[in-house]
């Protein structure tokens, strides 16, 4: 009980500053470029951090640490997949659509690629804004289901009433200060969230050393009494079964190249060249330190509770926390998963909202209106945009459904328009028919794909991307330029 009073009072604390923090925000938002991309100037330590906390979200509190207590090792190529994606799109990606999205005005994702590929800009923006407005809203609502579990495992409330709390949180800084608040509360969350997985392995590591009551007093101790499967990095497999291990692990490696509008609009936004170096390199480090304490938070939980002490694995992380550090600073720190998903949830949010206003509705009317009035129908948008993913995480039972559709997310959206802004980067002779037929492409062969069971032999997350990219080839050498 004192426990959960000590969660309690940190929480209502950091979720109380977080919103006044995102509304103090939103008092700089005087126009919808602002409400859209924060203008074009954010800093580039504030562009890296939130987009490492939007980019990794719960997945590196919550669900990698699980994953690295089920597993064992095996996590490593998953976890090298993610880095090289990452260090990837900072190095080579970030830069350039910083400075394309200045070239081209382009204030969301659709946006920019419609204005680069001008010959099909109209269909451009239909189909590739609807199509990420469609599968963010299961997006944003998973996150809500995923706030309310979250609350229910920690105070036992129900979970529905949890995902009211979760919106209540997100959504009036979001529909005020629109991109900026957004990003400036994701500065706040990056930070907890790092010091969570900085702090927690090496004060994990001292404990198990000095009690030796418990699994294990070492990680490589802990990997090797809970047999080969954990102790081995291709889960004690051999010939094709290994090879599918080690691809299916490091497949996430191409979702990041781009294709993450959530995390690519970040990359858009930043002031200038200057301003993107220091960004590659803040985010650079983030992510290579807090992959290696997610995985170890993970490893040190086998060590504290043995491979089967735990009902969810993905819980692993708070109950290592709440094992090793006194109540207070547990409830510190666990906050991090809370910021962790709401650093998505927001973004997921936003982006949906500005790609509907900018590339589908506005578009429709044709008229020109004023920047205020504009502003005001983007804030209304994003309102009835997060009552809808309320609505569906509200009523979606179990989450099956919505689980699904974020692999859809991720396979789909990651693996397609990581090839389409590849492409348009790097390619002079890639043109707007090829980047729609591949949009199309990516998106019927992901549902399929997935629909059809095959995801479990081969994943999408590879195969999206591959087949997205012959596509977009033979369309742009066989199908003529408009124009």
């Amino acid at each position: 009980m004192e426990y959960q009073t000590q969660l309690l009072v940190v929480m209502i604390s950091y979720m109380t500053l977080l919103i006044l923090w995102g509304l103090y925000q939103g008092r700089k938002v005087k126009t919808n470029a602002d409400y859209a991309i924060a203008g074009r100037n954010l800093p580039g330590w504030a562009a890296a951090l939130s987009e490492r906390a939007t980019g990794e979200s719960s997945w590196a509190l919550l669900g990698l640490p699980g994953a690295a207590y089920a597993t064992g090792l095996t996590e490593i190529w998953t976890a090298l997949g993610c880095v090289f994606g990452i260090i990837t799109a900072w190095a080579a990606i970030a830069w350039r659509l910083r400075d394309e999205a200045e070239k081209y005005s382009a204030n969301t994702f659709i946006d920019y690629i419609a204005k680069r590929h001008s010959d099909m800009g109209k269909w451009i923006r239909i189909v590739g804004s609807f199509t990420i407005v469609f599968f963010f809203f299961f997006y944003v609502g998973a996150q809500f289901l995923g706030g309310g579990k979250t609350l229910h495992t920690m105070f036992h409330i129900d979970p529905k009433v949890g995902m009211l709390i979760t919106a209540a949180i997100i959504v009036p800084y979001t529909i005020y200060g629109g991109f900026r608040s957004v990003v400036y509360t994701d500065v706040i969350q990056a930070i907890v969230m790092i010091t969570a997985l900085i702090v927690g392995p090496i004060v994990g590591i001292i404990y198990l050393a000095n009690h030796p009551e418990l699994y294990a007093q070492s990680i490589p101790q802990a990997l090797t009494q809970a047999g080969p499967k954990y102790s081995s990095l291709i889960q004690a497999t051999s010939g094709f079964g290994a090879g599918i291990v080690i691809v299916g692990g490091f497949s996430w490696f191409f979702g990041y190249l781009g294709g993450q509008p959530q995390l690519s609009t970040r990359f858009m936004a930043i002031k200038d060249p200057q301003q993107a170096k220091k960004a590659r390199n803040i985010g650079i480090i983030w992510t290579i330190i807090a992959y290696i304490g997610a995985l170890s938070i993970g490893w040190i939980g086998i060590a504290l509770f043995g491979p089967n002490g735990l009902e969810d694995r993905e819980f692993v992380m708070p109950a290592v926390l709440l094992e090793i550090f006194p109540p207070a600073i547990a409830a510190i720190l666990i906050t991090g998963a809370i910021a962790a998903m709401i650093s998505t949830a927001d973004s997921l949010l936003i982006l949906s909202a500005t790609e509907l206003s900018e590339n589908l509705i506005k578009p429709v009317f044709n008229k020109k209106i004023s920047s205020q009035k504009s502003l005001v129908h983007s804030r209304i948008i994003t309102a009835i945009l997060a009552v809808i993913a309320l609505g569906l995480a509200y009523f979606a039972g179990d989450g099956t459904f919505i689980f699904t559709l974020v692999s859809y997310v991720w396979a789909g959206i990651g693996g397609t328009f990581s090839i389409v802004i590849l492409f348009t980067l790097f390619w002079k002779k890639f043109h707007g028919k090829a980047a729609l037929i591949t949009i199309i492409t990516g998106m019927l062969f992901t549902i399929i794909w997935i629909s059809s069971g095959m995801d479990e032999v081969i994943t999408s997350r590879i195969l999206t991307f591959f087949v997205a990219g012959i596509v977009a080839i033979v369309s742009t050498l066989m199908i003529p330029k408009k124009g």
